[in-house]
């Protein structure tokens, strides 16, 4: 809808709940509160924002205004009959609104911690020779088959999607955590990344059809599929953490790409291990020889190279057509 001279901005409460206090709740109370946007299509109920944010939050001028006393006065106007009024508001206090709303959402902060995924670079038990060797045989898959976009699903902090994003390749990379997507971000800010989006996405629980009659919002695997898929390290958190079989993982990868760089993590890997510590192993076909032949159903091997000082083995794969 345009802005009407003396008219007051009609966005104003789209905005506050699609946008501050969604940031708001994130910065003030838990990085989670995101996923409410899932349930609330047209942005977070302002009382709720107002009933969820700390007493703390009333002491930020603009966020007792633009969203304690925003949602204080929708609740006092909500029974209250409605009379059409002849406006008259100035052109430069709407900007003024505008102007202290983009403040305020640029003084909203939000401190990645240390977690799992966010210092996983750091903490994994990869060697430098071997870190080295994964780098180059990505590079190489990536410039035999030169794509025209990629995916990285479980991308961290987003090292590996960008030997893609750096050959102009646009990019979107994908991962759990919030602190890894963070990290990810602010270094695209501060290099000027134009090709790497960074997103926040739970594999096992993606995105979904929402809205009026599922069709408002696209699910996530509608908005594909991607040209590649990057999938790195994530093939033993699918088949263990998440238990799920290798042919639902197959199925999963054919809807979603035409070309795959996958990674084999075994049993043998200190990372696998970490994961079967504290479970019973209950995955006898957890194998490599599983794993290359339930992909083979959906995907023709291109090439398999193994990554140095190390038993892993990263997969080239393309997409079979119904005629192989």
């Amino acid at each position: 809808e345009k802005y009407t001279e003396g008219y007051p901005w009609v966005a104003y409460r789209q905005f506050c709940q699609h946008f501050l206090a969604p940031l708001a709740l994130m910065s003030y109370q838990d990085i989670r509160l995101n996923q409410l946007l899932r349930i609330y299509i047209d942005g977070i109920p302002l009382d709720l924002a107002s009933s969820l944010l700390p007493f703390k939050s009333r002491f930020n001028f603009n966020l007792l205004s633009h969203i304690h006393l925003h949602a204080k006065s929708q609740e006092h106007f909500a029974d209250k009959q409605v009379t059409v009024k002849r406006w008259n508001i100035r052109r430069s206090s709407v900007l003024r609104i505008i102007d202290n709303l983009e403040a305020t959402i640029k003084n909203l902060l939000w401190q990645p911690h240390k977690t799992e995924w966010g210092d996983y670079i750091d903490d994994t038990n990869y060697s430098s020779e071997a870190y080295s060797c994964k780098k180059q045989i990505v590079t190489r898959f990536l410039e035999m088959i030169e794509p025209k976009n990629v995916w990285d699903l479980g991308a961290n902090v987003g090292i590996f999607s960008r030997i893609a994003s750096r050959q102009g390749i646009p990019t979107i990379a994908f991962d759990i955590d919030p602190a890894a997507v963070e990290k990810n971000y602010i270094e695209c800010v501060r290099n000027n990344e134009t090709d790497l989006l960074p997103l926040l996405l739970d594999l096992t629980n993606p995105s979904p059809n929402i809205g009026w009659q599922n069709q408002e919002r696209m699910s996530w695997l509608e908005r594909g599929p991607a040209d590649t898929v990057l999938a790195l390290a994530l093939i033993h958190h699918l088949a263990i953490s998440n238990n799920i079989p290798f042919e639902n993982i197959t199925s999963f990868f054919g809807k979603l790409c035409n070309s795959l760089i996958i990674e084999f993590v075994p049993k043998s890997d200190s990372q696998v291990q970490r994961l079967l510590a504290t479970r019973e192993d209950i995955f006898p076909n957890y194998t490599k020889k599983h794993f290359e032949y339930h992909l083979s159903k959906c995907f023709i091997i291109q090439s398999a190279e193994k990554i140095k000082c190390s038993e892993r083995t990263i997969y080239l794969m393309k997409k079979r057509n119904i005629a192989d």
